[in-house]
């Protein structure tokens, strides 16, 4: 009766109800509870391409800044997933990825400082901030 009563009020309910007493949805929700390695990689993978992306096609110096931050934090990804990895199975050198991830930290909130710091000086010299107008080193 109350399979019925999911399916007449809504096809997802019933659908989502007929999985999980199937098993099939209490194995998914595991699944996305704990995510193997290939899922961090396969993200921090596209989150790299998204931000050599927005480094090679962008002339606004503020998303260029923006997407080496995304490059960072693909990096940062993939250091605390293998060690997450090597931590579970049982490698003695499992915080050595977490170790990276804090220098990287370290390095892009200097970059951040420093980068809007050029953009500022650049801003008040010249009055732009795309990539193309900016020609101050040139003789």
């Amino acid at each position: 009766m109350q399979l019925a009563l999911f399916n007449f009020l809504s096809p997802a309910f019933g659908m989502l109800l007929q999985a999980a007493s199937n098993g099939r949805f209490a194995v998914a929700w595991e699944k996305a509870q704990h995510p193997d390695l290939s899922k961090f990689l396969i993200i921090g993978a596209l989150l790299f391409i998204i931000g050599v992306a927005g480094v090679l096609t962008r002339r606004n110096i503020i998303v260029i800044f923006m997407s080496i931050e995304l490059i960072l934090n693909a990096a940062n990804l993939n250091f605390i997933a293998m060690s997450r990895y090597l931590q579970d199975t049982g490698n003695v050198n499992a915080v050595a990825g977490q170790i990276f991830a804090v220098f990287v930290i370290v390095v892009a909130a200097a970059e951040a400082a420093i980068g809007l710091g050029i953009v500022i000086a650049l801003y008040r010299n010249k009055e732009t901030i795309w990539v193309d107008e900016i020609d101050i080193l040139k003789w």
